[in-house]
């Protein structure tokens, strides 16, 4: 991994901070920014960059291990599992609930109506795809 991903945690936010960290690695990993074999910060740095408990991290980090996506060894750190399961269907659907609501926050901060909003979307989605 050549430059790290920002994660952010949104203390205004009513989901635990460990769920959002957890989300928001596991969308890296399924969309190919965290690679195979990427090592994710050491828990107490993660935890100090975020204002967090370490605690919290090591969460994060264990859920993530139980479902597949990391490996973890003492000493050795956290790495993207070399083959990490694809999302699950309904992680999908969560994922682009939370972008598609992220995505028409920011049309509306700039006027935009529907229309405009699923015009853009349509400019953007490749012919092919």
């Amino acid at each position: 991994m050549s430059e790290p991903p920002t994660l952010r945690v949104d203390t205004q936010d009513p989901t635990p901070p460990y769920e959002q960290l957890r989300r928001q690695l596991v969308e890296l990993i399924h969309s190919g920014v965290l690679r195979p074999g990427d090592r994710l910060p050491p828990l107490r740095q993660l935890a100090g960059d975020l204002g967090l408990a370490v605690g919290t991290v090591a969460r994060t980090y264990r859920e993530l291990e139980t479902a597949g996506l990391v490996r973890s060894r003492r000493g050795g750190g956290t790495h993207v599992a070399d083959q990490a399961p694809a999302p699950r269907a309904d992680e999908r659907r969560q994922a682009l609930d939370r972008h598609a609501t992220a995505y028409l926050r920011q049309a509306r901060l700039l006027g935009a109506d529907r229309e405009a909003a699923l015009d853009a979307v349509r400019r953007a989605w490749p012919a092919d795809g």
